[in-house]
């Protein structure tokens, strides 16, 4: 008599993470109920930018980094409404759950990750009262300050000259009086839930 195996192909992958807060998040079909900023902040404190190429006794967090890009954005237009630098401040939540891959992986992956990434970014937006997609200027000017973030990381923190940083990453003269220190992830963690609050209260 011929044992029949039931076939493991049909029941589809786990796709959800369970975070400390309790929630399941599903990547495939994220729901903005399952979002806390708690789990963001908790996460992106202790996810290192530069693949943790940087110099200091602490990885530099995109928490940190996320941070870094809403200062940015005031000096880069000083009259940004407060929602527009909460979506800066937002604009690498995802990766509290995907990780910081550094931009030549991504190209590598291609579209899959980018359409997961999106699908987060989006139910992040709902979840804090943004639009899902975020009007065109607005992207390109967090753009902007992501890549001066970018800059100021690379030449005081990932070793990079300042010619060989400007040939990537473009040149500003904004920006040029801030010192980067990099925190503990405690530390960077109550950072930036301080600004978020201070974001979404006023």
């Amino acid at each position: 008599m011929t044992k029949i195996v039931k076939s493991s192909a049909t029941k589809p992958p786990r796709a959800w993470q369970r975070m400390l807060s309790g929630r399941r998040l599903d990547l495939l079909n994220p729901s903005p109920l399952d979002v806390e900023i708690e789990d963001i902040a908790h996460g992106l404190s202790r996810v290192a930018r530069w693949n943790g190429q940087t110099q200091g006794a602490q990885s530099y967090s995109v928490a940190e980094h996320s941070l870094l890009v809403e200062r940015l954005i005031i000096e880069l237009k000083e009259n940004t409404p407060t929602k527009w630098r909460l979506a800066a401040l937002l604009h690498d939540a995802p990766e509290y759950v995907i990780g910081d891959m550094i931009s030549p992986f991504k190209a590598a992956i291609g579209i899959n990750y980018k359409d997961v990434e999106a699908n987060l970014e989006s139910a992040i937006h709902i979840r804090f009262g943004l639009p899902a997609i975020l009007p065109e200027q607005v992207k390109r000017l967090i753009k902007r300050a992501d890549r001066l973030a970018a800059f100021i990381e690379a030449t005081q923190l990932a070793g990079f000259s300042i010619m060989e940083a400007q040939k990537i990453f473009g040149k500003s003269s904004k920006g040029e009086k801030i010192h980067l220190n990099p925190l503990s992830p405690e530390d960077a963690k109550k950072n930036y839930l301080k600004r978020f609050e201070q974001l979404t209260v006023s």
